[in-house]
């Protein structure tokens, strides 16, 4: 009786021992095969890529490759970025945190210090550089408020009020229409004869930004256009606007086929800048201006 005893818990131990010879099988083959798949699927991530940026070429964020090469720390560089003053070859870097190759080159270009192109005791008036915004100049003349804004990537005259008395004045004059103000854009286009864009303006939030279009339901808005030159089908033109709607020689420049070089929000083909220069304004019998950028003449001769 023992023997059979023994005899089965001994054939119980063999079939036993099979079976876990069988599982670590059956383990170690769904281990070979989940790892085979990971490998297959990281070969066409990569594939994937490649096939996206044209080569695999190894990449990082534009903003930490910007910082190594400048020496800057990251949160400066992707400010640079952010601000539109870095490119590789000759495109601006759009998105900080893109990705871009490890052995991109990079261009920053530098800005340049306001003006001061008159002052008194009512008014300080500058000569706001491109990449600057408007809000920065009323923090550097501390005291002044700003009378009008220009847009970051448009240079010029801006206004800047030192007392309440000048400051309500001011803005009398403008919603009056009492006030001239003139500007130089180089647009994309063969402009020959002078036209007016008498069009109503509205402006909307579109990620995070002011965007502009001309709508029957917006505010009105009329911009006068003047050629002054035309070359290599490019025309450098005089705008003067009434009632200084935000991007309204942008928007109105657009819808009548002429975008503004550099504005790529509006239709503009690539450039440094946007090419929008405010040279010339009048108020309350004082009259300023600022001499276009010498950009301007270099682009509208090549």
């Amino acid at each position: 009786m023992r023997n059979k005893k023994s005899d089965y818990r001994a054939h119980s131990k063999r079939v036993e021992d099979k079976k876990k010879i069988k599982a670590k099988s059956y383990k170690s083959r769904d281990s070979k095969r989940n790892s085979s798949k990971a490998s297959k699927k990281r070969a066409q991530d990569s594939v994937d890529v490649c096939s996206i940026s044209g080569s695999c070429v190894p990449t990082d964020k534009a903003y930490k490759l910007l910082a190594t090469q400048e020496g800057i720390s990251n949160s400066k560089a992707k400010a640079l970025i952010d601000r539109g003053l870095v490119q590789v070859g000759n495109k601006k870097v759009a998105i900080a945190r893109g990705e871009l190759p490890l052995k991109s080159e990079f261009k920053v270009q530098k800005i340049e210090r306001a003006k001061v192109i008159f002052e008194n005791s009512d008014i300080v008036v500058v000569d706001k550089p491109a990449f600057v915004n408007s809000d920065e100049l009323e923090r550097e003349f501390k005291g002044a408020r700003l009378l009008h804004r220009l847009d970051r990537e448009t240079s010029g005259v801006l206004m800047l009020a030192k007392t309440e008395e000048f400051r309500s004045r001011a803005i009398s004059a403008f919603k009056k229409l009492e006030v001239y103000k003139e500007y130089v854009a180089l647009v994309d286009g063969v402009v020959i004869e002078p036209f007016i864009v008498d069009k109503p303006i509205v402006t909307q939030k579109r990620h995070n930004r002011a965007h502009s279009t001309t709508s029957i339901h917006g505010k009105p808005a009329i911009t006068e256009v003047t050629p002054l030159e035309v070359s290599s089908k490019k025309s450098k033109l005089k705008c003067v606007i009434q009632h200084g709607r935000t991007h309204q020689i942008r928007t109105h420049l657009r819808s009548a086929g002429y975008s503004i070089v550099g504005d790529e929000q509006y239709g503009g083909c690539k450039a440094t800048r946007v090419m929008l220069h405010a040279s010339r304004v009048k108020i309350l019998d004082l009259e300023f201006s600022s001499p276009e950028p010498k950009l301007f003449s270099h682009l509208i001769g090549n």
